[in-house]
């Protein structure tokens, strides 16, 4: 039986027309023959993994995403980040009650602005999230710098970004009570200068975390 790459259309399919021709056999014998001659399923065969892509384009790509806070005073406060895929260092952070499109694509130009003419990147990644707004999108697009959206409700697409939001919970914002914005974004900063993209910033164990964000806020 002759073995045509490209021809897929998946092994069930392929028993369809030998059957067709007079020929019964299995899928699993299709299977078989098929990997026997070095063809993987279609699918694998027309497109690399995700992860594989996003290892073949680290150094080049970010990832941003919100994650929200609850001040002591019942206050919700949103926090915009972005982070590097190939080194895990946190880029930017901005802290906000009312993350609308305005303060969401002013954001973005300050981050452009921040990484000046020769930036590295060239991907973004981030979700569906209606926060990340067109006006958004195109202050990136603007310095060459496409941006993809991530499948929907598909969260390890952006991985990275997920990690780190899990980190910092476990490592600092769960052992302090936050008090307000500024108060968040004294502690961030502090965290952000430990962490080093990998599971314990510094080396530090997870319980001196909330002491050095103390130490530093004077209390």
């Amino acid at each position: 039986m002759p073995v045509v790459p490209g021809g897929g259309g998946g092994y069930r399919r392929i028993v369809g027309e030998l059957k067709g021709l007079g020929v019964t056999v299995s899928p699993t014998s299709v299977r078989k023959v098929l990997l026997a001659a070095g063809l993987q399923p279609a699918p694998e065969r027309a497109r690399s993994s995700w992860r594989a892509f996003l290892r073949q384009q680290a150094a080049s790509a970010l990832a941003c995403d919100f994650l929200s806070v609850e001040t002591a005073f019942l206050q919700r406060i949103y926090v915009l980040f972005l982070i590097s895929l190939a080194t895990r260092r946190v880029e930017y952070i901005a802290c906000t009650s009312s993350p609308n499109g305005a303060w969401v694509a002013q954001q973005a130009r300050n981050f452009v602005m921040q990484l000046g003419e020769d930036q590295p990147f060239r991907l973004l990644i981030h979700d569906r999230d209606k926060k990340f707004s067109q006006a958004f999108n195109e202050v990136f697009h603007s310095e060459g710098i496409e941006v993809i959206r991530t499948p929907i409700q598909a969260p390890n697409a952006n991985a990275y970004a997920e990690r780190w939001v899990r980190t910092l919970r476990a490592d600092c914002l769960d052992r302090i009570l936050i008090l307000g914005r500024r108060h968040l974004e004294y502690v961030l900063r502090v965290y952000r200068r430990h962490y080093r993209g990998r599971d314990r910033p510094c080396g530090r164990p997870p319980a001196q975390i909330p002491a050095c964000a103390a130490n530093a806020l004077g209390s």
